[in-house]
C-alpha cells in the first residue's frame, strides 16, 4: 500500500490523532488507521497540539494578507523631487567634508 505524501489533512483529523496519541495509543498504530503517510505525522500534531492548543493545528493562511496592496508606484515629479533632496544631501555633506 502506498500512503499518500504532500498530503493536507484536516483540522478535525488532526485534533483527533493528536488527542488519541496523547490518550495512549501508539503513532504507529494510529498513523496505520488514518492513513498517514508516516507515524511522525502523529507525534507532530500531538507535540503542536500540548504546546498550543486547537490553534496550532488549525492551517495557516498563505500568501500576502488580503487587506495589504503593493504600494503605488511614484510619479515622474516625486521621484524628481526624491533625486534632488538625495542630491542636495549629497551636497551638503561633499561640502562638509572638503573643508
Amino acid at each position: 500500500m502506498e500512503k499518500p505524501t504532500n498530503q493536507q489533512y484536516s483540522f478535525e483529523i488532526k485534533k483527533e490523532v493528536a488527542e488519541r496519541h496523547r490518550a495512549g495509543e501508539t503513532a504507529m498504530d494510529l498513523a496505520r488507521e488514518f492513513g498517514l503517510s508516516s507515524e511522525q505525522l502523529v507525534r507532530a500534531w500531538s507535540w503542536k497540539w500540548r504546546k498550543g492548543g486547537d490553534e496550532a493545528l488549525k492551517p495557516k493562511p498563505k500568501g500576502r494578507p488580503k487587506g495589504s496592496v503593493a504600494p503605488k508606484p511614484l510619479s515622474e515629479e516625486e521621484k524628481l523631487r526624491r533625486q534632488i533632496a538625495r542630491l542636495e544631501a549629497e551636497n551638503a555633506y561633499l561640502k562638509n567634508c572638503g573643508t
